[in-house]
């Protein structure tokens, strides 16, 4: 039972009463009617199909007299009996001139309105006790008004057609007379408007004619101070707080059903509108004390509907991967926006601001959603979804679509405070931390394994570092600029410790003697995949130092000289077993069967040119550094036997020769490089200058060429000239005073200069016997046989050098 019908049982009780007791009046049982409620044989049935207490003319109040019954009773009064008890299913009881009840100025009214006075407004407890006669049809039961014309039609028919009564004018005016004017009409009093009860207002409500049964409350509500002092003062304000309980319910049910499509349509959404205005003009004239802030209220509907709208959208298929959810919510606000933007913020009044409301109400819920996702513990994708999803997805694609001028503030608050952004990267990068370098360990041991093994196979692992570590680089930019920073920072660092754990194990590897039993060409292949990861790591390292923070300079130094070993130690190992194979030809050089054969020569140039499509595998940068060592080592080892003085030239004829031998040599060497792609072209003039100091004659000109040398070559000393004018055969010791004096002149003034770097050294790795000083023959004529004077290998004695002096200790460095 509703609290509005509550006050309708005692009346009902009443009226039942009412009804019992008719049964026992005389002329009821003369009538033979024993009980009201059980319908007596060949009459209609107790329960009218109308409202008992609507006045409506019938056959018998249109035929007048209806006659008497056996007993003699009227049939009129028969008939306002039955209408009493309700039982009759017409209304009977037409008076000639007016009907039955009514006032006296023609006006239809009904029971209530003949009973209470006009403008009184009916209370729930008059409308409880309507809702209980048994003459009261239900709104749902009344019937329609075709088939109360059919009925009256066929009781109609036995009785012919109705005969047309002359009017009182036609009475009163002879025929063939003009009527006269009629009076002029007397404006009709106004009608007084009856309010609507209680009951009534909440059919209003439950049709959603919101703003009409707005109306009616704040109508009520006035009502309500001036009936303090009545004895309903207490119903009627509890009436009101009612009404608006159920009009709260239908407009929030109204903002609830209005964001799914199709929707109510806009016309409720505009009485919604209506409402809270009215509301608001209320609100001011009850004081902020008594204000019932309907907006507000409005305001958080919204936001519970939002609420709720994104709730179900990851609820049914989203329960997984949090990216999915993400996903999902991305779509669903994508349509609730359009929605808004589309449907109901036109809808509203203006001043309600309607868009800006909606869009915060998103906010809240969105903000509640992601700040309970991240309090989770989540893995380190969901982390980087999360991050990516609230700093670029939703303010591009959501607020995007979304005019942020016309907001009340102009921007929204943020979706997760800025402790919770850094609580989530820190987490992001302290996972990363730990994850990419127990990845990276293991890697490098799966790699290791297989070094040593018969069925190697083409190494990965250089790939497989940078894939590791660019997977969480490249999701940084997704994030923010400081994150990049951040993430390039903790990856540089992983990356520098594995190189160095990679270069300690590639020392152990090639410090293990039995590595060295491996064959020649799958040595050369472990050393090339080794020298293979240097490039890619190198240039992750510098690129990963050029984004982090300015403390990123010293674990890129670390990479740098970590890969800096390892690719010299490759070439060192890669070298050596190279000219291992080519020592057997170097040392058939500058014999005299080399004069004359090119054997030596030839076998050099092979064996480098099979072993250069071994070397082409390897990557171009640590490519050109090891072919320019191979080029500066060959030629040193070419010289090396040269200034030994494993060759030495007695003539002129002799020193021709050899001087075009070894330019004959420099450029087969020369084409040999060119070839494999060397780039150390400051070596390719070394052997021709040292021809031209073994064929020139005149002093002087030596002395240019010598100067010439010693520029182009600065470390070279003079011991490495020495050997070389010993070589020419040359034994005047003014003359290599003389030229040796430009070689000490060279040394001086350089002798402050830093000394060339290793890989533009040559001289200084040519070592020379020592100084030998010739003798002149009267000092030894009287000591000496002649035997032994005839042998000029004799004449020339060595002896023992001086300490060389400081300056020229730092020019031997």
């Amino acid at each position: 039972m509703g609290p509005l019908e509550a006050g309708g049982l005692g009346e009902q009780r009443q009226a039942e009463g009412f009804g019992a007791s008719l049964s026992k009046m005389p002329i009821l049982k003369s009538l033979g009617v024993g009980d009201p409620k059980v319908p007596r044989a060949g009459t209609l049935p107790l329960r009218s199909s109308r409202n008992p207490f609507e006045d409506t003319p019938t056959l018998e109040e249109e035929d007048g007299d209806l006659g008497t019954l056996p007993n003699g009773t009227s049939c009129r009064r028969r008939a306002t009996l039955e209408k009493l008890a309700g039982l009759a299913p017409f209304r009977l009881g037409w008076t000639s001139g007016r009907r039955a009840g009514s006032p006296g100025d023609g006006q239809v009214r009904s029971f209530l309105g003949r009973v209470l006075a006009p403008g009184i407004r009916r209370s729930s407890a008059d409308f409880g006790l309507l809702n209980r006669l048994q003459g009261f049809r239900t709104h749902g039961d009344e019937e329609p008004a075709g088939e109360a014309a059919r009925r009256l039609a066929f009781l109609r028919l036995g009785r012919g057609p109705k005969p047309r009564r002359a009017s009182l004018a036609e009475r009163l005016v002879p025929a063939g007379e003009a009527a006269p004017e009629p009076p002029p009409k007397v404006p009709e009093p106004p009608k007084i408007k009856e309010p609507l009860s209680v009951l009534e207002i909440l059919g209003l409500i439950q049709r959603r004619e919101l703003a009409r049964a707005d109306e009616h409350i704040l109508e009520l509500e006035a009502e309500a101070p001036a009936a303090e002092a009545e004895a309903g003062a207490g119903r009627r304000a509890r009436d009101v707080a009612l009404l608006y309980e159920a009009l709260q319910r239908e407009l929030w049910a109204l903002v609830r059903e209005s964001l799914a499509a199709p929707g109510p349509g806009t016309g409720a959404v505009a009485q919604l509108g209506l409402v809270l205005l009215q509301e608001e003009e209320a609100d001011a004239r009850r004081g902020p004390e008594a204000a019932r802030k309907l907006r507000a209220h409005w305001a958080e509907a919204v936001a519970r509907a939002a609420r709720e709208r994104l709730e179900e959208a990851v609820a049914p298929g989203a329960r997984g991967a949090l990216a999915g959810q993400l996903e999902a919510l991305r779509a669903r606000l994508l349509e609730d926006v359009a929605a808004v933007r589309g449907r109901l913020a036109p809808a509203y009044p203006a001043g309600l601001r309607a868009g800006a409301v909606y869009l915060r109400g998103y906010q809240e819920a969105l903000a509640e959603w992601l700040g309970a996702a991240a309090r989770r513990r989540l893995p380190l994708a969901d982390r980087y979804a999360l991050l990516h999803w609230h700093n670029h997805v939703y303010p591009r694609e959501i607020l995007g679509l979304v005019d942020l001028v016309a907001l009340e503030n102009g921007e929204l608050g943020p979706l997760l405070s800025a402790g919770t952004l850094r609580g989530l990267e820190d987490e992001c990068v302290t996972d990363v931390k730990a994850q990419t370098r127990a990845a990276l360990l293991r890697v490098l041991q799966e790699d290791e394994e297989q070094w040593g093994s018969m069925d190697y196979r083409p190494s990965n692992l250089a790939q497989d570092v940078c894939e590791l570590l660019e997977e969480h680089t490249e999701r940084a930019p997704h994030i923010s600029q400081e994150f990049v920073e951040r993430m390039a920072y903790c990856c540089l660092g992983g990356l520098a410790e594995f190189l160095q754990s990679f270069q300690q194990r590639v020392e152990r590897f090639h410090e293990n003697p039995g590595i060295r039993e491996l064959p020649s060409d799958t040595y050369i292949s472990r050393t090339i995949s080794m020298v293979n990861c240097g490039p890619p790591l190198r240039s992750l390292a510098e690129r990963l130092a050029r984004v982090g923070p300015p403390e990123s300079e010293p674990a890129r130094e670390a990479s740098a000289v970590a890969l800096d070993r390892v690719t010299r130690l490759c070439h060192r190992v890669l070298t050596e077993v190279l000219f291992q194979e080519l020592q057997p030809h170097f040392n058939k050089l500058m014999r005299r069967k080399w004069l004359s054969s090119s054997e030596a020569l030839d076998g050099i140039v092979g064996t480098l040119g099979a072993q250069a499509l071994a070397l082409r595998r390897m990557q171009d940068e640590p490519y050109q550094v090891l072919v320019a060592e191979l080029h500066r080592r060959a030629l040193v080892e070419y010289v090396r036997p040269l200034l030994r003085g494993r060759l030495r030239c007695r003539s002129a004829r002799t020193r021709s020769r050899v001087a075009g031998r070894l330019r004959e040599d420099a450029a087969q060497l020369q084409r040999l490089f060119r070839r494999l792609e060397s780039q150390a072209y400051w070596l390719d003039q070394v052997v021709p200058h040292l021809a031209e100091i073994l064929q020139l004659e005149d002093t002087p000109s030596i002395q240019v060429e010598v100067g010439v040398l010693v520029r182009d070559y600065p470390d070279i000393r003079r011991k490495h000239v020495a050997a070389l004018l010993d070589i020419r055969g040359l034994r005047n010791t003014a003359a290599r005073q003389e030229i040796l004096a430009v070689a000490r002149d060279l040394e001086l003034s350089e002798g402050g200069a830093l000394s060339p770097s290793r890989d533009r050294a040559f001289f200084a790795d040519i070592p020379v016997p020592r100084t030998s000083f010739c003798l002149g023959l009267p000092l030894l004529l009287g000591r000496l046989p002649v035997s032994r004077l005839a042998r000029p290998n004799l004449a020339c004695l060595p002896l023992r050098p001086r300490p060389p002096s400081p300056v020229r200790a730092r020019a031997d460095r």
